[in-house]
């Protein structure tokens, strides 16, 4: 039997891949493991079948014979752990990588999602304007350490990992907020990601379920 994910019913995020089940979809992907999809509507996801899956009512989860899943970042890794592909062989390379995924959930996300927020729901608020520069500067302090980190390396510590899978995805928020173009190099790094074919299948796959529910 091949593990089960759930997936927005209609992503809020009209296909562009930023939705969290895109992180499972594209490690799946990485290392070669077939998957079924579950969609489940908004309604759904606060019934008490889904809670009993997520007990905060969100997506992804993952479910494999016995073992239930939730969080992206703990799915992924989990899919890491027991495939090859996405954790070097090397003990110590190993936990860089993971090191590299907590940075990206815990360091990197928490900024770029505020000022996602920030810019999609707080436009006609009298403070958005003066608010905006400092979430973007917030922005701006991390983007510059990472690319100081990353130098011209092409990936965060050598080869390929779940490390830097992570942070692409968490990266690929700012596309909108034209903070990328101020960081050619990370700007780079995650077209790098992004072309990568594995990345490519994952994206074709959840935008085709946006696509279907828009002709619907």
């Amino acid at each position: 039997m091949h593990p089960t994910i759930t997936a927005f019913e209609s992503s809020p995020d009209r296909g562009r891949g930023q939705a969290r089940d895109m992180r499972v979809r594209w490690a799946l992907e990485e290392v070669g493991q077939p998957y079924n999809v579950r969609l489940v509507s908004f309604k759904a996801m606060k019934e008490p079948a889904h809670i009993a899956l997520h007990p905060f009512g969100q997506i992804p989860t993952y479910e494999d014979g016995t073992l239930t899943l939730f969080e992206s970042g703990a799915i992924v890794l989990h899919i890491a752990e027991r495939h090859a592909g996405l954790l070097p062989d090397d003990a110590n390379a190993r936990s860089r990588a993971i090191a590299w995924m907590f940075a990206a959930l815990s360091t990197l996300e928490p900024p770029v999602v505020e000022l996602g927020m920030a810019m999609l729901f707080e436009r006609d608020r009298s403070w958005y304007a003066e608010r905006l520069p400092m979430l973007q500067d917030r922005v701006r302090v991390r983007l510059g350490e990472l690319s100081r980190r990353l130098g011209d390396a092409d990936w965060l510590d050598g080869a390929f990992s779940a490390g830097d899978l992570m942070m692409v995805t968490v990266l690929r928020r700012l596309h909108t907020s034209g903070l990328l173009d101020e960081y050619p190099d990370i700007a780079a790094y995650v077209a790098r990601g992004e072309a990568r074919p594995a990345f490519r299948r994952a994206f074709e796959a959840q935008l085709a379920v946006f696509n279907a529910a828009s002709r619907s």
